[in-house]
């Protein structure tokens, strides 16, 4: 089974100061896809520059020709299906149908009181999830919506001519428990995880390894809960949040380990985050570039 190399690229530099040539570098190092994360700031990044991922991805479409872009990802917190969908038409009309959505429920992070409400509870935010993504799902197939649910409304609200891409652009959807699995099983082209958080710190390969293993099995599970056979659906790990983020991107031959472990238990895409110095993404620029170029050779071998 072929594995796809990622990345994200976090948008912390000024397009003309750096940011044009990451999204441009990358699609010369072959990723599949460049990703950058939705949110209006992000935890050590929160007092340095942060810029919108969908004016950023937009820029990235018009600068780049074949690289896939995405978000890694958005969420409920301060965005609303309606205006979201206008922008990802746009986006996947500037892109020419290059753009994948990558959704979650989101947390309590600084997204979740920016706009001055208090942060929601983890039930609230899964019975906001549950109603977005369906809405969405509408808003992008459908030429006119209207609804009034329990968190979102729409009344009539027009998205002509709908995406390039058909029905509609791909959802990537970032679950682990039972309600975010069967709307990944029955919304999600893709199913994106970060693995088990709870062992980042103190954990072990092997054990971040049987959990994802685990989280996997209730992906299964979910879309037998909801009625369909599993169809292929491509499954996304975003590293960095394992326990050897540390050494992953070490060198070839260590991301060529971890790589190939990870395809073994099903995983169809990894993405590695571009290097930012003195951050917790640092890491070495030539051996990310190496690690871009040589091992999917090595992996398909």
């Amino acid at each position: 089974m072929s594995l796809r190399l990622s990345t994200v690229i976090l948008p912390v530099r000024r397009w003309h100061e750096g940011g044009r040539d990451q999204w441009l570098r990358a699609e010369q190092l072959g990723f599949h896809t460049a990703y950058t994360y939705d949110h209006l700031s992000w935890r050590s990044f929160r007092d340095g520059p942060w810029f919108g991922a969908v004016p950023t991805l937009t820029a990235a479409a018009a600068a780049t020709e074949r690289l896939r872009l995405g978000t890694l990802v958005t969420s409920p917190n301060f965005r609303h299906p309606v205006t979201l969908a206008k922008d990802l038409i746009t986006l996947d009309d500037v892109s020419g149908g290059r753009i994948t959505l990558g959704i979650g429920a989101g947390g309590n992070g600084f997204d979740a009181t920016a706009l001055g409400q208090e942060a929601w509870s983890p039930r609230e935010r899964a019975d906001r999830f549950a109603e977005f993504v369906p809405l969405l799902d509408r808003l992008l197939t459908e030429g006119a919506v209207s609804h009034e649910g329990s968190f979102y409304s729409a009344e009539e609200a027009r998205n002509i001519p709908g995406c390039v891409q058909k029905p509609r652009l791909p959802f990537a959807v970032a679950a682990t428990g039972p309600r975010g699995l069967r709307l990944a099983a029955r919304y999600g082209q893709a199913w994106v995880t970060t693995g088990d958080p709870k062992l980042f710190e103190s954990g072990t390969p092997e054990q971040s390894v049987e959990a994802l293993r685990g989280q996997l099995e209730r992906l299964d599970k979910a879309f037998v809960e909801i009625g369909r056979a599993p169809e292929p659906m491509e499954k996304i790990l975003l590293t960095g949040f394992t326990p050897e983020a540390n050494t992953v991107l070490s060198s070839v031959d260590a991301f060529v380990d971890f790589a190939g472990r990870h395809r073994e238990l099903g995983f169809t895409e990894l993405v590695i985050h571009a290097p930012i110095p003195d951050s917790d993404f640092a890491a070495d620029e030539s051996v990310f570039e190496k690690i871009a170029t040589e091992a999917p050779a090595q992996l398909d071998s």
